[in-house]
């Protein structure tokens, strides 16, 4: 069967898609260099959530952001529930039995989810498109799914009935009042089926009548697509932002962002604020566990942004933000 063509752009050939300017095109012999000269930091077997916080109530006006874990938000707002990237398998990878191991439970359990009305899915890999979840949200849910060009089949083979694919800067309308936009990321795709770099990646700009929020997926740092982001699109209330899985540079440089280079997307993004993730979940990378919100702290002293401004949150703790008001349903 003929690979499915895509529109010619500055991100794809027809056939497969690419970075603008430099493509991520890391081969075999540095993941073997990398996998074989590296020092990663010791990562806990299990680390027990510090409380549960009850969820909050869907708000009449601006939003209730909720980190679930890794990559996992659920966002509720006046129009609809949206969950993104979501995850609930204990491994991030093929099968359910490759992969790095969770070492925390997810902060909102599966069977407490509100009814979800859509989910946003950003691209292919192990850690954000998990389809044993995806499956269980379409039999509990039906939600709309909306992802990047080339996702749409495993969504579809998960269960989803409703699937609207996007190329970046593509829009749509899952429920009346909401506006989703695919964004573009500086990063790469693949699974154990399917060719590399087939699917496309991509963030998420949510917009609604009195508030917005920006979910960047996986990315590297690029200020022309963050900037460009603000200019076509307004300056979200709320940016969800990765702060994790960035060592060693050298190998990880391309398509993830380090807590540094998070600070300044928040700064060209234009952010109200933002909340840091990727992070604590599954070991992917090099540094230590509480490495990325330690670095973190660091980065955003040296920018002179206040840590209110950007913060790291617990698994299963919200941000709520209505109108000039916002808050954390945490005592802090």
């Amino acid at each position: 069967m003929a690979a499915p063509s895509y529109p010619l752009s500055d991100h794809c050939d027809g056939r497969r898609f690419f970075n603008p300017g430099t493509h991520v095109n890391h081969h075999l012999a540095d993941l073997l260099r990398w996998r074989f000269t590296s020092r990663g930091e010791p990562w806990p077997k299990w680390v027990d959530l510090p409380r549960i916080w009850p969820l909050p109530e869907r708000p009449q006006t601006g939003l209730a952001a909720t980190w679930i874990n890794h990559s996992t938000f659920l966002l509720q707002t006046p129009v609809a529930n949206v969950l993104i990237d979501p995850v609930y398998s204990n491994r991030a990878g093929p099968f359910s039995r490759f992969g790095p191991r969770r070492v925390h439970a997810p902060g909102v359990a599966f069977e407490a989810l509100p009814k979800i009305d859509v989910v946003l899915v950003s691209h292919d890999h192990y850690d954000h498109c998990d389809i044993p979840t995806l499956t269980r949200l379409a039999r509990a849910h039906a939600p709309v799914g909306i992802t990047p060009l080339g996702n749409g089949p495993l969504l579809r083979a998960a269960g989803f009935t409703q699937v609207v694919e996007l190329d970046w800067w593509g829009a749509h309308e899952p429920r009346s009042g909401l506006t989703v936009t695919v964004t573009p990321a500086r990063h790469w795709s693949n699974r154990v089926r399917g060719p590399r770099n087939g699917r496309l990646w991509g963030g998420f700009h949510l917009r609604w009548a009195d508030a917005g929020a920006f979910h960047a997926g996986d990315t590297g740092t690029d200020p022309n697509f963050f900037r460009a982001i603000r200019e076509r699109l307004g300056a979200p209330d709320l940016a969800m932002l990765p702060i994790g899985g960035y060592e060693p540079r050298w190998f990880m440089a391309q398509a993830h962002c380090n807590p540094a280079e998070a600070v300044q997307i928040h700064r060209d993004l234009g952010s109200r604020r933002s909340v840091g993730m990727h992070w604590g979940c599954f070991r992917l990378t090099d540094e230590s566990r509480e490495a990325p919100v330690a670095a973190l702290h660091r980065a955003l002293a040296e920018a002179r942004v206040p840590q209110s401004d950007f913060s790291a949150l617990f698994p299963g703790e919200s941000v709520i933000l209505e109108g000039k008001a916002e808050g954390l349903n945490a005592e802090g």
